[in-house]
């Protein structure tokens, strides 16, 4: 199973740990697309800081992420599960995980990213602000930059079992599974059940839960429909839609009767 997560826009910093590694990160085949979006992000916030902060799309109040991008290539890198905070990965709780679902989430979830692309949970990082969103002068979009990229290398790394979809659109946009890869894809929307709508917050946290679930209870469902049956017996509560026709991603709503 190959869980897709999007990243946190909140970060923790980077610490005093050695300095990041590109060579060392998961998804090799990423390696040159990475090293572009890092130059030009290092050099962007090196240099004129209101441009920088235009770019992207940073209020006054976080200017200082400006300068944490500048030392991108020289700060503390940290597991890429202890970079990411906010309230999916604090709902999710790698840290407090038992050591055999740690060893589950280390090779099943990948976290996309507006600067890496994708990278696993034991990656090291340093702490940055970049979204998926952001259109670099160099560069253009980075949604479209990474999308010859992955299409070669995600295939690969899902491999021949499920593919659990939580990405918010920004990142999806990044990658899209086709063909028989598709076809064991489950994209997953969380609803408040009394309107059928989703709404940030809890629609964050129930997928960090669903993950942790998962993991702790070592479920390795080996396809959308299985999937479904294994969340349902975890006590969430499912409504499936398989596709149309071959080629095409499931659809799953996980239905959520109270907001916290």
């Amino acid at each position: 199973m190959l869980v897709l997560l999007p990243p946190s826009e909140g970060k923790a910093s980077s610490g005093r740990g050695a300095p990041l590694k590109p060579e060392s990160l998961s998804l090799p085949g990423l390696a040159g697309a990475r090293e572009a979006v890092l130059a030009e992000l290092v050099e962007l916030c090196a240099g004129d800081e209101d441009k920088a902060r235009e770019v992207l799309g940073l209020s006054e109040g976080l200017r200082g992420e400006v300068a944490k991008n500048a030392e991108l290539r020289t700060a503390g890198a940290r597991p890429a599960g202890e970079i990411y905070t906010g309230v999916l990965y604090d709902a999710l709780g790698l840290a407090s995980l038992d050591a055999a679902a740690k060893r589950r989430a280390a090779r099943s979830l990948l976290v996309f990213s507006g600067l890496w692309g994708a990278v696993r949970v034991t990656d090291r990082i340093p702490s940055y602000r970049c979204s998926m969103g952001v259109k670099l002068p160099g560069l253009g979009a980075l949604g479209a930059h990474w999308r010859t990229p992955m299409a070669s290398v995600l295939p690969e790394a899902a491999g021949d079992g499920l593919v659990l979809d939580l990405r918010s659109a920004a990142y999806a946009a990044a990658w899209k599974p086709k063909g028989e890869v598709a076809g064991r894809t489950a994209s997953v929307r969380v609803l408040y059940a009394p309107t059928r709508k989703v709404v940030s917050h809890f629609n964050k946290a129930t997928k960090g839960r669903i993950v942790r679930s998962l993991l702790t209870a070592g479920a390795d469902p080996k396809g959308p429909a299985e999937l479904v049956e294994v969340l349902r017996e975890l006590g969430h509560e499912v409504e499936a839609e398989a596709p149309a026709k071959a080629g095409q991603a499931w659809s799953l709503d996980v239905l959520v009767a109270e907001v916290h």
